[in-house]
């Protein structure tokens, strides 16, 4: 059974930096997208940033040139380094992996930002 274990938010002022961690285990096939999501309050859950296993990035314009996503040396193992953060970036933050038309979601993590 694939589980997806985050760990890394918090609390924060404005133009902080807070990173992320998640790594999944079980059984994954090697090529598979992970990726990040967040959700704030009274919103719906919108995708911030995705990685590929071959290395391909794609980001939400609003997180573009302050949010980092990468691949650990640890399998199955995705980062997201976040920058100049603002309070609009306060949300539970869910990592995602998409792999074999399945897709499997991690607990979340709260990221908090004050101004």
């Amino acid at each position: 059974q694939v589980q997806l274990l985050e760990s890394g938010g918090g609390s924060v002022r404005t133009g902080g930096s807070l990173r992320l961690s998640c790594t999944a285990s079980g059984s994954i096939f090697p090529a598979n997208v992970m990726g990040w999501y967040r959700q704030a309050p009274g919103k719906q859950r919108e995708l911030i940033a995705v990685i590929t296993s071959g290395g391909t990035t794609n980001y939400a314009d609003s997180v573009k040139g302050r949010f980092t996503i990468s691949r650990g040396n640890v399998k199955n193992t995705v980062y997201l380094q976040m920058n100049s953060l603002k309070p609009e970036d306060t949300a539970v933050y869910y990592c995602n992996l998409n792999v074999l038309k399945s897709s499997y979601w991690g607990q979340g993590t709260q990221v908090t930002v004050s101004s």
